[in-house]
């Protein structure tokens, strides 16, 4: 075996991952040929249509489905980026949503049915609140990343060119889960005080919401059993070897002391119930064990 072998990457510039992009943390068995995609939600659909890449940042959601639809991916516990999502969902500051439970009936828009915020706003709205995302009308823009999955009847791609950031202000939407370019004072949460909210529901269920990992190519796993920890090893150093906090330290009152825990043990629990969530809105076929879609 000659060393160190060379992984095709795709990976946000994160605080927390520059460590392994500067190279000042390294491997003698591993370099990384990193690629800059600007919005990084174009590598997931090109890691599960045409494998472009060896090592990739992946949502939760498009791993599961990837697995369902027999992608040879798999998954690390490595979790790049993730968060809270009881402020996600938002509508306009002088509508006339106030709770919840104001949904059913409503025209709902999200970039995609399957994007991995959505997923845990859903799923927080029917066990928190009662709110079925059967009962409501959903605009996207576009589909998922796996491109064999096809959206539920309720789920409703808007017209080539429209922008749901824009029907929102227009007031062609009702409401929005994390959409860019809003005026913070033209909108509101639908959950009031969503923080205060998060922090009730973490204490209660114990899961700190995970959206994007890592995920690498199967036949790379086979081919080199020790990658996996490597990896492992190698992020862990980068995250600690941070000169500027991550977006996640504004969850630090919630979650101290370890705002980017990674590792099974430590996300299992989020883990499990994103993907329960994902099993109840149609994403998945059944819901998987954590040993199905990790290395």
């Amino acid at each position: 075996m000659t060393y160190p072998i060379a992984l095709r990457a795709a990976i946000a510039d994160y605080p927390h991952v520059r460590a392994i992009k500067h190279g000042s943390v390294a491997s003698e068995r591993v370099r990384f040929d990193f690629e800059d995609v600007p919005h990084i939600t174009r590598a997931f659909r090109r890691m599960v249509r045409t494998l472009d890449f060896d090592l990739c940042e992946i949502a939760l959601t498009t791993v599961a489905q990837a697995h369902a639809f027999g992608k040879p991916i798999r998954a690390l516990p490595i979790v790049v980026m993730r968060g809270f999502h009881h402020a996600a969902l938002v509508c306009p500051a002088e509508s006339t949503i106030r709770r919840p439970a104001d949904l059913p009936g409503k025209r709902i828009g999200v970039r995609a049915w399957s994007q991995t915020t959505g997923v845990w706003v859903r799923g927080i709205l029917l066990d928190d609140y009662g709110v079925d995302h059967r009962d409501i009308t959903w605009l996207t823009e576009e589909d998922a990343h796996v491109q064999e999955y096809n959206d539920p009847p309720n789920v409703h791609r808007i017209a080539p060119g429209a922008d749901l950031t824009a029907m929102l202000q227009a007031g062609e939407i009702d409401a929005a889960i994390a959409l860019p370019g809003l005026d913070p004072a033209a909108v509101r949460p639908v959950i009031a005080d969503p923080m205060a909210a998060a922090s009730i529901w973490f204490r209660r269920t114990g899961a700190y919401p995970v959206n994007h990992l890592l995920c690498l190519r199967a036949d790379l796993i086979r081919a080199h059993p020790w990658l996996p920890d490597e990896l492992m090893r190698l992020f862990t150093a980068a995250k600690a070897a941070a000169t500027e906090p991550s977006a996640e330290a504004r969850f630090h009152t919630i979650v101290r002391p370890d705002v980017l825990p990674y590792g099974i043990a430590e996300n299992r629990t989020a883990i499990d119930l994103c993907i329960r969530y994902a099993e109840q809105q149609k994403l998945l076929p059944r819901s998987y064990r954590i040993a199905e879609l990790f290395a």
